[in-house]
């Protein structure tokens, strides 16, 4: 009896020291809001004019910080046939209003299914697949370091998070190739490799690199377990960046994916969903709350994830989700 006792009163000090970490507000002014823009997702998901989106945003909700993305399928359709003129686009309307932009390289880059490839490389065995990127790096690399608006490349996206994506399994050893090329053709600027922030410890990511980016994302859906919320409180991500800042080399932690949609289920497609089922699973104020969750994280650069749905929306008559990120990223107010 007596150790039930002890274990029920160890259980209530736990739960209440839980609840007592949901009132830590690690906020240190106002974030430096950014946005993560896909012209992949854009055009080939949503089915809009994504030169119109991209216009939009900077225009209308005026970002200082994007991270834009390499997409290796555009770059290079045919062989040692690069086309760099849409990207190049991108990086000059942000270069032209004095934007900050990290810049996506590799082959697993944001959206699903996360591994983008040209068709002439998706054909080949995983080793020769390898080669290829390390060939592919350097001439990304070196076209794009003499744009002064790129302030760090971010290296594959979530490289070692092998629970999401149609992509080889990850290969650590492959990882620290990529970073160290990258770091040789360009040592002025840092590198960021990115990692989930709910279903990772970080430990495998963090000594790799000086930035660590992180995924925020509060409710998703599996297919085993259907509809969940995260369960952990803001100070979780705070503490979490200091403990890998004091153990390894990371130096900044910044949220590279703050969840600005909704999920969809059963593997779908946001656009198979109906307009009253997009809000059913992500409303304004979940936006709103998302927003204010992040900030009292207490990390400084965040970036938005769902951009190219909130434009989906306006050009559909619903306003909303854009009006709600115009407003924040106005005057840093939620």
């Amino acid at each position: 009896m007596m150790v039930l006792k002890y274990l029920l009163i160890a259980a209530i000090a736990v739960f209440g020291i839980y609840i007592l970490s949901w009132q830590i507000d690690m906020s240190r002014g106002e974030p430096n809001w950014g946005i993560t823009f896909s012209e992949f997702y854009a055009k080939e998901n949503l089915k809009l004019d994504w030169k119109a989106v991209y216009s939009d945003m900077l225009n209308e909700l005026n970002p200082k910080k994007l991270r834009l993305i390499a997409y290796w399928q555009y770059l290079e359709p045919q062989k040692n046939k690069f086309d760099f003129s849409d990207l190049d686009w991108q990086i000059n309307g942000a270069q032209n209003r004095g934007d900050d932009v990290i810049l996506v390289v590799g082959r697993r880059v944001p959206r699903w299914p996360e591994c983008h490839l040209p068709a002439w490389v998706s054909v080949l065995p995983e080793v020769a697949q390898e080669n290829e990127v390390l060939n592919y790096l350097p001439t990304v690399i070196n076209h794009y370091k003499t744009f002064s608006s790129i302030k760090a490349w971010q290296v594959e996206n979530e490289p070692l998070f092998a629970l999401f994506g149609a992509c080889p399994p990850p290969n650590k050893d492959f990882l620290k190739k990529e970073i160290a090329l990258v770091e040789s053709l360009d040592p002025t600027r840092p590198v960021v490799i990115t990692d989930s922030g709910e279903l990772s410890s970080w430990f495998e990511t963090a000594p790799l690199t000086q930035i660590l980016g992180t995924t925020l994302y509060r409710t998703v859906w599996g297919p085993s377990v259907g509809w969940w919320t995260h369960l952990y409180p803001p100070v979780y991500y705070y503490l979490h960046a200091e403990l890998v800042k004091t153990l390894f080399k990371t130096q900044d932690v910044v949220i590279t994916e703050l969840q600005a949609e909704p999920w969809a289920p059963d593997n779908k497609f946001i656009t198979q969903l109906s307009f009253d089922q997009q809000s059913a699973h992500f409303t304004p104020a979940d936006l709103k709350n998302n927003m204010e969750f992040a900030k009292k994280t207490g990390l400084k650069d965040i970036y938005l994830w769902g951009v190219e749905w909130w434009y989906y929306r306006k050009i559909n008559g619903d306003s909303s989700y854009w009006e709600v990120g115009k407003e924040a990223l106005k005057d840093g107010s939620i």
